[in-house]
């Protein structure tokens, strides 16, 4: 039985891991954190995980933290994980971190777009957790850069197409859309229920956080730099996200040459489903579940391949995922907990 630890219980992710963990049948979750709700039962903060779990959320203490679990989620804001994920590595647990601080192996990339970093060796050693296709290199990690949600559809229908060749590498534009539970459980006016009811819009046109993270992973399957128009849309729905990605078939390349790429590097993988022809992905089939829904379609008039992916961006898009690369590096079932 593995034992496991959530610092930062009380966020969106963090409850997702909280009830999914509690049923895990190889884990035991022993400790949970939380700065703000320290003293309470995590089944007060969330009253739906009542009967679930009733742990009390403490204070972060590392050694005490430590002796209680074998693997670490850090369900935390970026830049506070580098700051104790050395620690907690030190002191033998392995680490999931569901912030940005352990994506990137370029640390001058991370560090453009959010701050400068206090554990670049850390980082540069870190396995980004995309299951599907880094699932080897996960095995051995001691730290997972847990991917973000965005990123997660984007590249889980693209790095295929790239690396065979099916598509082009320039002009690939992503038109996304998430739920507002993707802007986490803090109050912001863009999230109120005024604001984002009966409402639909771009928001960071200029540039967003995930485009970096997104174009890295292209780029080292692609062996060349490939850069991306990336526009993150806010849907008035609670939970999932669906990425709409319109590129340019290779000459000679066809839609049905992608989907057989498609089907071979996914046929042994249980997470990711690709849609039949004609069929193309929604949200409302993948919400609560860790299901990556993938749908092709081409326009033989301009060679354009649009490719469609949908997932919940609280499970396959974080917990769901960040379990997943729990299960792998533990040797377990990768289903495990999850279906």
């Amino acid at each position: 039985m593995i034992k496991a630890g959530i610092i930062g219980a009380t966020g969106y992710t963090g409850a997702e891991l909280v009830r999914m963990l509690s049923a895990h049948p190889d884990v035991e979750l022993t400790v949970i954190t939380s700065r703000q709700y320290e003293g309470k039962k995590i089944s007060d903060v969330y009253p739906a995980l009542s009967g679930r779990s009733d742990l009390v959320c403490e204070a972060f203490d590392p050694k005490t933290f430590c002796e209680q679990v074998d693997i670490a989620f850090t369900a935390l804001p970026h830049k506070i994980p580098m700051g104790i994920v050395p620690d907690l590595l030190e002191r033998g647990v392995r680490v999931v971190d569901l912030s940005a601080d352990f994506r990137f192996r370029n640390v001058a990339d991370y560090e453009a777009w959010y701050q400068p970093h206090t554990a670049p060796e850390l980082s540069e050693n870190a396995v980004y957790g995309l299951c599907e296709l880094y699932h080897d290199e996960i095995q051995h990690a001691r730290v997972v850069g847990n991917p973000g949600c965005y990123p997660t559809t984007i590249l889980l229908a693209l790095v295929p197409l790239l690396k065979a060749g099916i598509i082009r590498a320039e002009g690939i534009v992503s038109d996304s859309k998430s739920g507002v539970s993707g802007a986490g459980r803090g109050l912001s006016l863009g999230s109120h229920f005024c604001e984002a009811n009966e409402s639909f819009k771009p928001y960071k046109v200029d540039g967003h956080r995930h485009r970096p993270e997104i174009e890295e992973v292209l780029s080292a399957a692609h062996g060349d730099g490939v850069e991306v128009t990336f526009i993150p849309h806010l849907l008035p729905a609670t939970r999932g996200m669906l990425s709409t990605i319109y590129c340019t078939l290779a000459e000679g390349k066809t839609e049905e040459d992608a989907r057989q790429v498609l089907e071979s590097t996914y046929a042994d993988r249980p997470f990711v489903r690709l849609r039949e022809k004609g069929m193309m992905p929604d949200i409302l089939h993948v919400q609560h579940t860790n299901f990556c829904d993938i749908g092709l379609s081409s326009d033989s008039r301009n060679g354009r391949l649009v490719v469609a992916s949908a997932i919940d961006n609280l499970l396959k898009g974080a917990s769901g995922q960040a379990i997943q690369n729990m299960n792998i590096m533990a040797g377990l079932d990768e289903k495990a907990g999850l279906l």
